[in-house]
């Protein structure tokens, strides 16, 4: 029994008797029905249970390790992405090394979507896929936590109480990490705990502090585990975000009473339609490996921000949620009297140009972008309007303050 069983993915050997459960759960087929078609009811359900699993059974029948359900997986994602995207790319893979394991840490908009859509990258760059970072909050469902599993996912153990069962949940998390690094696998994890519902992406120390832990067990210096974990700041844009209403209602919930109540089922709803609804046009930069000296976990947090914010494709939902947002919400997001008209100055000229280059598809997308808006509830623009602008105000901000250090 290995150490690791706990909150590892499955192995080549579990795979064929995890699916054979699966398909032996009534509700698996269920609830996918009923997700996509909420509707369905009476005599009607039956028979296209029955043929769904069918279908499922005949996909999975050759299934027998984890490449095997990951290339079956990727068949889906690429129709996944043609139906609810107008276009995937990513940059930045070909200044890594592929001998080389890494630490991908990302921005996080997407439960499932953002880690995978960076390994939709990796696999057409013939390069391995990741380990996945996912929250045991998300797994509390039987059915997701196989899938999840099935996919190379492993388990941050975040509903552990008390300070000393969390510091040893996590430092069993950091000692898995390092052992896939050295022995299997690059991991992504995300750059804090929960989606950035406002749009502000912003690394918590820590989620470094956590990845050194084994470092310090090894008598490692800071550095030296920094070094080791081979860190690479991940930015993914989406043009629509598939969540936004959902983010929205709970960032006006928390504003208005000081807090917010997750519904049940709420997370398995945010990754179905994370997965199913329209996204736009999505990006994935990856970025360069973290090296050097480092005094702590905030000053490596500070560098992850850097990159993140300074690959961030933005889209035309940015540039016009910027131009439609209150001046006072601007303000409101942090952003000061003193440099408010510096950002809106470079996002004019970023408007001006992205207007000169194609005049006809700008105006298609921001009037897709502004028709969305209209279909929410008016109590929601000004959240909505953040959530998509504060990308571009961060990533300016940066820019600034970069050139006057």
């Amino acid at each position: 029994m290995s150490n690791f069983d706990n909150i590892r993915p499955y192995r080549d050997h579990e795979i064929r008797d995890v699916i054979d459960k699966l398909l032996s759960e009534p509700n698996l087929v269920h609830t996918m029905l009923h997700y996509k078609f909420p509707s369905l009811w009476g005599w009607t359900e039956k028979p296209i249970s029955l043929f769904v699993r069918w279908l499922i059974q005949r996909e999975l029948k050759d299934v027998d390790t984890v490449k095997d359900f990951q290339l079956l997986i990727a068949k889906y994602l690429e129709a996944n992405i043609k139906k609810t995207t107008s276009g995937f790319s990513h940059s930045g893979l070909d200044k890594l090394d592929p001998n080389q394991k890494y630490t991908f840490i990302s921005n996080h908009r997407d439960i499932a979507m953002d880690p995978a859509f960076v390994n939709i990258a990796l696999h057409r760059s013939n390069l391995d896929t990741v380990e996945i970072a996912i929250g045991d909050n998300l797994l509390a469902n039987p059915l997701v936590s196989d899938l999840m599993r099935l996919n190379k996912s492993f388990t941050v153990q975040r509903s552990v109480e008390g300070i000393k069962n969390k510091f040893k949940a996590f430092s069993h998390l950091s000692s898995y990490i390092n052992h896939c690094l050295e022995e299997q696998s690059s991991i992504w994890i995300a750059q804090r705990e929960g989606r950035a519902k406002d749009g502000l992406d912003k690394t918590d120390p820590a989620i470094i502090k956590m990845l050194s832990i084994h470092g310090k067990r090894q008598r490692w210096s800071f550095s030296e585990t920094i070094n080791k974990l081979n860190i690479v700041p991940v930015s993914i844009s989406y043009e629509f975000d598939p969540c936004d209403l959902y983010k929205a209602e709970e960032l006006s919930s928390t504003e208005t009473t000081g807090q917010y109540e997750k519904a049940e089922g709420e997370d398995v709803r945010s990754i179905i339609d994370g997965i199913s609804k329209p996204k736009g046009k999505v990006h994935v930069s990856f970025g360069t490996p973290i090296k050097g000296e480092f005094e702590s976990a905030e000053v490596v947090s500070e560098l992850i921000d850097q990159q993140v914010l300074s690959n961030y494709k933005l889209h035309v939902s940015n540039m016009v949620a910027f131009e439609q947002l209150d001046i006072k919400a601007m303000l409101k997001s942090s952003l000061q009297n003193d440099n408010l008209k510096q950002v809106q100055e470079k996002a004019q000229q970023a408007l001006q140009k992205w207007r000169s280059k194609n005049s006809m598809e700008f105006s298609e997308q921001a009037a897709e972008f502004t028709q969305r808006l209209q279909q929410y509830p008016q109590r929601l623009h000004s959240h909505i309007l953040a959530m998509y602008a504060n990308p571009l105000i961060e990533k300016y901000r940066l820019q600034m303050d970069l050139a006057h250090r």
